[in-house]
């Protein structure tokens, strides 16, 4: 990996560290349901998928969730319930993103509402496996409801950083 590429990518982990911690402190006020965030740090993922590809985009969400439950006060540990939920959601969420992208007929908008509603299947799906509980899947409706908008908000901001991140590639400053 290039010396460049490497820096980037460091630098993109550790954007998306902020954005998972700063998102789950503002999730907090924002939402009733716990466990619901943004999907600000998917962001920084859905960049990398674009630019760099699969491989790169796995690093960078699976380092972020790791280091996020290792920093977090919140996180309970590497092997707590929390970060197996975080785990599940980003396993499903980063399939889907690249089973989604391999068919070149979806858009970045797309990729990126179905990362969100897989991820709240993958984290609803591990409390229910955590929790002992089958009662959780009534949460489903609600996360869906949720993720749907947060994903197109992703998509979008998404979108213009992939378009900006691509610009200065090539050399057009332009935004």
């Amino acid at each position: 990996m290039a010396l460049r590429k490497t820096v980037t990518l460091a630098v993109l982990i550790a954007v998306s560290i902020v954005l998972s911690i700063v998102e789950s402190m503002i999730s907090t006020f924002v939402f009733i349901i716990p466990g619901v965030k943004l999907g600000l740090a998917n962001i920084v993922t859905l960049i990398v998928l674009y630019i760099y590809g699969p491989k790169e985009a796995g690093i960078v969400a699976f380092l972020r969730i790791i280091l996020v439950v290792l920093l977090s006060p919140a996180g309970g540990g590497l092997f707590s319930p929390t970060s197996f939920m975080s785990f599940a959601g980003g396993t499903l969420a980063y399939v889907a993103m690249i089973a989604m992208k391999a068919f070149r007929r979806f858009s970045i908008l797309s990729v990126s509402v179905a990362g969100s509603l897989f991820h709240m299947v993958g984290q609803i799906g591990a409390a229910i496996f955590v929790l002992e509980t089958a009662a959780l899947i009534y949460y489903l409706p609600y996360m869906i409801l949720i993720a749907v908008p947060t994903g197109i908000f992703t998509g979008l901001v998404g979108k213009k950083l992939v378009t900006v991140f691509q610009n200065r590639a090539s050399g057009n400053i332009e935004d």
